[in-house]
């Protein structure tokens, strides 16, 4: 038993990477591996829904968030050059309950009605969110969770094995199973959300959107759900001074909102 946990902890020392804010990170899963899964997990979580025809009902809206976060993807792949072959995708979702947005591994994103229209959200705020979903790809965020997830199955699997339980020697997750679970409905952590939220507020601003939206943004979703949070919040953790944290954030970013330059815009299909 001693030995497994010894190989266990060896295993996840030996699987370090480094996110672009410097910052360390376990990553069993490979940004590859999560990519992979979550492009057959994208394709499960939306089919049921397409075939309710909730997926890109209205084109006016569809249009308006492709533009927004097509201007977002242009300055991520100017800065973070690897993903300009992801398969880049978003997807409106005819849901007006639900206050919610997300992006997989890859550039594979969804946004739902309920965020936008309950939040009567100006494109500058709904680029704040999306920067802040994109973010959360660009910085591997996905393959994190996996990871984490899969160091929790290692270690219960190993356990079961010591003990000799074989109902659990092979309860590992399968990976689209595992990425959809991540990275739609568990939240991130603190440390994940503060660098989404520093990354996703300067693409927006560099693409042109007023990074003060991001403390509107939270303002309103904080109010819009009264005694029971959007599950944006449930999945995105926000402390006290988050709001606080984001305007000195914003602040800093004027200088590329001010900017001139001419924004190109990443053409979605």
């Amino acid at each position: 038993m001693k030995k497994l946990f010894i190989l266990l902890a060896l295993f996840a020392l030996s699987a370090c990477a480094t996110s672009p804010t410097g910052r360390s990170q376990l990553m069993l899963v490979s940004p590859e591996q999560a990519i992979s899964s979550s492009r057959e997990a994208y394709v499960q979580t939306l089919l049921p829904l397409q075939k309710e025809g909730k997926v890109d009902s209205s084109p006016t809206t569809s249009k308006r968030i492709k533009l927004i976060t097509g201007r977002i993807i242009a300055q991520a792949v100017q800065r973070y050059p690897h993903t300009r072959n992801w398969e880049w995708t978003v997807k409106v979702i005819d849901d007006p309950e639900t206050v919610n947005a997300w992006c997989m591994a890859g550039g594979k994103m969804a946004i739902y009605t309920g965020l936008i229209n309950k939040l009567q959200a100006t494109d500058d705020e709904i680029a704040q969110v999306m920067g802040h979903e994109i973010s959360h790809a660009l910085a591997n965020h996905t393959a994190e969770r996996m990871s984490m997830a899969l160091a929790t199955q290692l270690g219960l699997s190993g356990v079961a094995i010591a003990a000799g339980d074989s109902v659990y020697k092979g309860a590992i997750l399968s990976g689209s199973s595992l990425a959809a679970a991540t990275a739609v409905t568990l939240p991130n952590s603190r440390t994940s959300e503060t660098e989404a939220d520093q990354m996703g507020i300067e693409l927006a601003a560099r693409a042109g959107y007023d990074p003060r939206a991001a403390v509107t943004l939270w303002q309103k979703m904080a109010k819009v759900g009264g005694n029971s949070p959007p599950q944006f919040l449930s999945t995105h953790p926000s402390p006290a001074n988050r709001q606080q944290r984001l305007g000195v954030l914003a602040e800093q970013m004027m200088v590329y909102y001010r900017d001139t330059s001419t924004r190109p815009v990443y053409q979605l299909q």
